[in-house]
C-alpha cells in the first residue's frame, strides 16, 4: 500500500512538471500528459500501472462532471440548448451507427453488436482538451459554450448506447422497442434522481447550521451520491450528476456563504486539476498493457484498423456538424433559434474539436473478460487497442492542429456587440452607481455623523467617476496603469509591514495571516477589475 501511494505521489510530481512544460510550449496540457504517459510506460517503474475501470467511473468521473456543470453558464447552456442536445444525443447515436457499420465491414468476424459497442465507446468527445485550447486562442464565447455543454451530455448518451450494445453481445438478443423505452427511461430517471439528490443537498446547505469546511466537504460528497443512487437503480449516473450539478450551480448564491464560495472555488480548482492530470497521464501509461493483450492479431493490422476508424470518426463528426448547421437554418423558418445562419466556420471548429479521452478508455476497460459459460469476450483486446489509437490520434493530431484551424477559419463573434473591456467597465460602473444610490437613499442621515460612512460613499463615488471617464474615453491614457501600479505597491508595502509585525512576540500569527488573506483578496479584486493592465505587473 505504501509503495502504491509513493508511486502516485511521483505521478503527481511528474504531472506538475509536464503541465509546466505544456504552459511553456503554449500547448494544451492533456496532449503533453498523454505523450508523457506514453514515454513513462516504457520505464520499468511505471509500466505495470493499470487503470481499474470502476475506479475511473466512480472515483474520477462524478467530481469531474460535477465541476464541469458548475463551470458552465446556465444562461449560455439554455441559449444553445437545441444545438447542445443535437450534439449530445442524435449526433452521438448517428456516429455510433457509422462506426458500427464501418467496423463490421472492415474487421473480419466483427458483428454489428460489437460495432455498436465500439461506436458507443469512441463516440463521445472529451471537451477538456478542446476548451483548454480554445481559452488560449481567441474563440467566440458561443463556440466554447456549445462544446462545454455538449461535453456534459454526450458521455451519458454514449454510455447508454454502450450499455445496450454490451447486453446484446452477451445475450445475443436485441429488441429495438424494449431498448428505445429503456433508453428514454434511463435518461429521464437519471435526470430526476440528480435533481432529487440536488434538492436534498440544497436543503442541507440552506437550512442546517453548516460552516465553510462542512459545505466544502458536502460539495465533494454530492456528485458521488448523485452518481451512486442513479447507478444503483440502473439509470444514468452521468446525467444525474450533470442535472444535479446544474441545479445547484444555479443556486450557489442562495445556498453558499461568501467564505464557502471563495474557499470552495480554490479547493475544486485544485482537485479538478489533479484528477484531470492523473486521468490523462494514466491513458498514456496503458499502452504496454493494451499491446500485451492483443493476442493473435498483429500490431500492424490493429494499428491500421485504429487509423481507419479514427479517420472515419473525424469525417463523421465534421459531416454531422455541417448537417446540424443546415438543419438549424431550415428550422429557423419554423421556430426561433439562437443563430438562424450558423455558416461554415463554427461547424468546422466544433467538428475539429472532437478529441476523445478518459470516458472512452474507461468504457473499453469495463468490457468483461468473460461472457456466458466462461467464454472470452470476443475481440475485447482489439476494441481496447482501437480505442487507445483513436484517443491518441484525435488528442494529439486534432489537438495540435486545432489552434491552426481556429486561426485559419477566422471566426467572428456575431453575438457579442460590446467589447469585453467595455462590458467590464459598464458592469463596474453599474455596481458603483447602485451602491451610491442605496447608501444615499437608505442611510443618507448617517452621512454627516459617521466618518467611516463618508469614506465608503466617497470611495463608491470615486469608482463611479473613474469608470464613467473610462467609458467616455476622457480618462488619461496611463491613469488605469498608474492607479493599479501604485495600489499594488501599496498592498505589497502592507504585506511587508505585517510580516515585520509577525516577527514580534506580542502579535498573534493567526491574526497576521487573516489580514494577509484580506490583502490577497483585495489584490485579486484589483487585478480582475483592471485585467488589461496586469500583463506587465504580474
Amino acid at each position: 500500500m505504501q509503495s502504491v501511494f509513493i508511486q502516485y505521489v511521483y505521478l503527481i510530481l511528474i504531472i506538475l512538471s509536464l503541465v509546466m512544460i505544456a504552459n511553456k510550449l503554449r500547448l494544451a496540457y492533456p496532449i503533453i500528459l498523454v505523450l508523457g504517459g506514453l514515454l513513462l510506460s516504457f520505464t520499468a517503474r511505471f509500466s505495470q500501472i493499470e487503470i481499474d475501470p470502476e475506479l475511473v467511473f466512480f472515483i474520477f468521473l462524478p467530481p469531474l462532471l460535477y465541476d464541469a456543470a458548475w463551470q458552465v453558464s446556465w444562461k449560455e447552456f439554455w441559449k444553445w440548448r437545441r444545438v447542445i442536445t443535437s450534439f449530445a444525443f442524435p449526433i452521438v447515436i448517428l456516429t455510433s451507427c457509422v462506426i458500427a457499420f464501418v467496423s463490421y465491414a472492415l474487421i473480419p468476424g466483427f458483428t454489428l453488436a460489437l460495432g455498436f459497442l465500439l461506436g458507443g465507446i469512441i463516440s463521445p468527445p472529451d471537451a477538456i482538451s478542446a476548451t483548454t485550447i480554445m481559452r488560449r486562442v481567441k474563440v467566440p464565447r458561443s463556440i466554447v459554450s456549445i462544446v462545454e455543454g455538449e461535453s456534459l451530455l454526450n458521455d451519458a448518451s454514449s454510455l447508454i448506447v454502450f450499455r445496450f450494445a454490451l447486453a446484446a453481445v452477451i445475450t445475443g438478443q436485441f429488441y429495438f422497442q424494449d431498448a428505445a423505452i429503456s433508453f428514454f427511461l434511463v435518461i429521464v430517471m437519471g435526470i430526476l434522481i440528480g435533481l432529487l439528490v440536488g434538492a436534498v443537498f440544497y436543503g442541507i446547505h440552506r437550512w442546517l447550521p453548516t460552516t465553510p469546511s462542512i459545505e466544502i466537504v458536502l460539495s465533494l460528497a454530492t456528485p458521488y451520491c448523485m452518481y451512486y443512487f442513479a447507478e444503483h437503480f440502473h439509470f444514468s449516473g452521468v446525467l444525474a450528476v450533470v442535472s444535479g450539478g446544474l441545479f445547484l450551480s444555479n443556486r450557489r448564491l442562495r445556498m453558499l456563504t461568501y467564505r464557502s464560495r471563495i474557499q470552495g472555488l480554490n479547493v475544486w480548482a485544485t482537485i479538478g486539476f489533479v484528477l484531470n492530470g492523473l486521468v490523462f497521464l494514466l491513458i498514456g501509461l496503458q499502452l504496454p498493457t493494451i499491446v500485451r493483450q492483443l493476442g493473435d492479431i498483429s500490431i500492424i493490422r490493429a494499428i491500421g484498423y485504429g487509423l481507419i476508424i479514427s479517420l472515419v470518426l473525424i469525417v463523421a463528426r465534421l459531416l454531422c456538424t455541417f448537417g446540424a448547421s443546415v438543419f438549424t437554418r431550415v428550422m429557423s423558418h419554423f421556430i426561433t433559434v439562437a443563430d438562424a445562419n450558423p455558416g461554415w466556420r463554427g461547424p468546422v471548429v466544433i467538428g475539429w474539436a472532437g478529441m476523445r479521452g478518459v470516458v472512452s478508455l474507461a468504457a473499453a476497460l469495463s468490457i468483461p473478460l468473460l461472457i456466458n459459460e466462461g467464454q472470452p469476450f470476443p475481440y475485447r483486446n482489439l476494441i481496447l487497442f482501437i480505442t487507445f489509437i483513436v484517443i491518441l490520434v484525435t488528442l494529439v493530431f486534432q489537438g495540435l492542429t486545432l489552434p491552426f484551424v481556429i486561426r485559419k477559419v477566422r471566426l467572428k463573434d456575431k453575438f457579442t456587440t460590446i467589447p469585453e473591456r467595455e462590458q467590464e467597465a459598464i458592469i463596474q460602473k453599474k455596481v458603483a452607481q447602485t451602491s451610491i444610490q442605496y447608501l444615499e437613499t437608505k442611510h443618507g442621515k448617517e452621512q454627516v455623523a459617521n466618518e467611516h460612512f463618508q469614506n465608503l460613499l466617497g470611495r463608491m463615488q470615486l469608482e463611479f467617476n473613474f469608470f464613467q471617464q473610462s467609458l467616455n474615453g476622457s480618462s488619461p491614457g496611463n491613469a488605469r496603469q498608474d492607479f493599479q501600479r501604485i495600489y499594488l505597491e501599496l498592498l505589497e508595502h502592507q504585506r511587508l509591514a505585517l510580516n515585520e509585525m509577525n516577527h514580534r512576540a506580542e502579535f498573534d500569527e493567526d491574526l497576521i495571516r487573516k489580514y494577509l488573506s484580506l490583502i490577497d483578496l483585495e489584490e485579486l479584486k484589483l487585478r480582475e477589475k483592471f485585467k488589461d493592465g496586469t500583463a506587465s505587473s504580474e
